[in-house]
C-alpha cells in the first residue's frame, strides 16, 4: 500500500482498488460482477484526485538555452504501490511523446489524468477467422504473418484533469495507446492484477497494419482507414519501439 507520506485520498483509493479486485483475479472481469457499488465507488474516489494529491505540479515551459541538453526518457513512470491484486503509480509524458500501442493479458485497469491532456486510443483483437490475410503496405516478411491479429477500433477520445476515468477490461479496450495533447501531461494508472509475466501477462506491442487489398478479392480499400465493417483492421505484435524508454 502507498507509503504514509501520501495524500489521504490516494491512500482511500488504494484500499478500494485491493477491495474492489480482490475477488476477480480469475477470468472476471469489470464488465460482469464486479461493475458493482464496490467498482463505483473506487470510480467516485479516482474521479475526484488531482495533481495535488501526490504533490504534483505541471512542469512549467522553459525557453530552450540552445546548448544540447542530456537525453532523458519521453514517458517516465512513478511508482506508488504494487500487491498481488493491483499495481498502481504515474505515468509522466514529455510533450509531442506518447506511450506505444499495447496490450494489458486478461487485466482490467484505470486512467485518470492528473494534469495536461492525453488522446487514446482504444482497440480489441478479434477472431483471426480468416485463413488467407490481407495484402499490407508494406509488405510483412513471412515470419511475421504468425503476429497479425484481426482487431477493432473501439474508440478515440481525449482526457484532461476534469474527466473521469478511461477503463478498460479483460475484454472491451484492452489494447490502446497514449499521447499527450498540447503539452506535457501526468496519469494515475492502476492495473489490476499487475503486469506478471510468469502468470502469461506480459505486455505485448503492435502497429496498425495498413491493407491495399481485400483478401482473396484484389479490390483496393481506403489505406486510411482501419476498415470499413465497424472500424475492423489489422494489428502487428513487433518488440518494443526503440524510441520508447524508461
Amino acid at each position: 500500500m502507498p507509503r504514509d507520506n501520501k495524500s489521504a485520498l490516494i491512500q482511500k483509493i488504494a484500499k478500494q482498488a485491493f477491495i474492489t479486485f480482490k475477488d476477480c483475479r480469475s477470468a472476471s472481469s469489470v464488465d460482469g460482477n464486479v461493475l458493482t457499488d464496490k467498482l463505483n465507488e473506487l470510480i467516485s474516489l479516482v474521479t475526484s484526485v488531482r495533481a495535488k494529491d501526490l504533490k504534483m505540479m505541471a512542469p512549467k515551459n522553459r525557453p530552450s538555452s540552445g546548448a544540447a541538453e542530456p537525453q532523458s526518457p519521453p514517458v517516465s513512470y512513478m511508482h506508488i504501490c504494487e500487491t498481488e491484486v493491483f499495481s498502481m503509480g504515474v505515468f509522466l509524458l514529455k510533450t509531442g511523446t506518447s506511450i506505444p500501442l499495447h496490450d494489458h493479458p486478461g487485466m482490467n485497469g484505470m486512467i485518470k489524468v492528473l494534469y495536461g491532456k492525453i488522446s487514446v486510443r482504444c482497440f480489441d483483437k478479434l477472431e483471426n477467422s480468416l485463413t488467407v490475410p490481407p495484402d499490407f503496405d508494406p509488405q510483412l516478411a513471412p515470419l511475421q504473418t504468425a503476429g497479425v491479429w484481426r482487431s477493432v477500433l473501439r474508440s478515440v477520445a481525449e482526457y484532461s484533469e476534469n474527466s473521469g476515468p478511461c477503463l478498460l477490461t479483460p475484454v472491451r479496450d484492452n489494447l490502446h495507446q497514449i499521447d499527450a495533447v498540447d503539452g506535457p501531461a501526468a496519469f494515475l494508472d492502476i492495473l489490476a492484477p499487475p503486469y506478471n509475466p510468469d502468470d502469461g501477462r506480459d505486455c505485448h506491442y503492435y502497429k496498425v497494419l495498413h491493407s491495399v487489398t481485400e483478401p482473396g478479392t484484389g479490390a483496393k480499400v481506403d489505406q486510411e482507414q482501419l476498415g470499413e465493417k465497424e472500424n475492423e483492421g489489422w494489428l502487428l505484435e513487433i518488440p518494443q519501439p526503440e524510441d520508447f524508454w524508461g
